[in-house]
């Protein structure tokens, strides 16, 4: 039996409930940091020092934090559904819950990547990535994370996905950021979509869509309802 494909994009919201803080609080601020002196290519040729300490500190919170309810709820919903997973977290939190297939956006905060060429990644053994450290071309090593002013590689893909999705589901997210706030218009108009989130986003020229203002753990055991009918 093929089982019916269920896409989720999955934004902040989903690991706050998990511990983790949303990226820019309402001050604009990420974690006391304004984020264009720690999350560009810029900020990082000008103080990498600061850069990699930031997400050493980042990287110790995602490793103490543990998947909430939704995370697992969306892990056991692939014995029914053909579940993927796009998320726009850096944090590891969907694999660790069970989740099979899971493309990130913006990159994993679990591993590290060459300051020279994106293509070399590498794990991260233990929190903390030196200054010391670097890769086979011996240019330094930085976060493997998508850092604002760069491309996103996964995109495309994400788009693929998003297209051959039987029911589609935004879960804590408040589509500001682009390009991935722009892939729930890949989804054909006729696929049911569900939108998660105590705020929910405005999303112009959608159709189909059913809205569940509810927090990620507390939206998700609705979501199963609506998915079982």
């Amino acid at each position: 039996m093929i089982k019916r494909k269920v896409v989720v994009l999955t934004g902040a919201g989903i690991s706050a409930e998990s511990g983790l803080k949303t990226f820019r609080d309402a001050d604009g601020l990420w974690e006391g940091y304004d984020v264009m002196e720690v999350a560009t290519p810029e900020a990082w040729l000008r103080n990498p020092k600061l850069v990699q300490r930031f997400y050493n500190e980042r990287r110790k919170q995602v490793l103490a934090a543990t998947p909430n309810a939704a995370h697992f709820a969306l892990a056991a919903l692939q014995e029914e559904f053909d579940v993927e997973i796009i998320t726009q977290n850096i944090d590891d939190l969907h694999e660790r819950a069970g989740s099979k297939k899971v493309t990130h956006l913006h990159g994993v905060i679990t591993y590290a990547q060459s300051s020279k060429n994106a293509s070399l990644i590498y794990p991260i053994e233990g929190d903390e990535i030196k200054m010391t450290d670097v890769c086979e071309l011996g240019s330094p090593l930085r976060p493997h994370v998508v850092w604002f002013g760069e491309a996103v590689p996964m995109i495309e893909i994400a788009a693929k996905i998003c297209a051959k999705a039987d029911f589609f589901v935004l879960i804590g997210t408040s589509l500001a950021v682009y390009p991935a706030a722009g892939l729930v218009h890949y989804v054909r108009s006729k696929t049911p979509k569900f939108i998660i989130d105590p705020k929910i986003p405005e999303i112009g020229g959608v159709s189909n869509v059913t809205k569940i203002s509810k927090s990620a753990t507390e939206g998700v055991r609705d979501l199963l309802n609506y998915l079982k009918f």
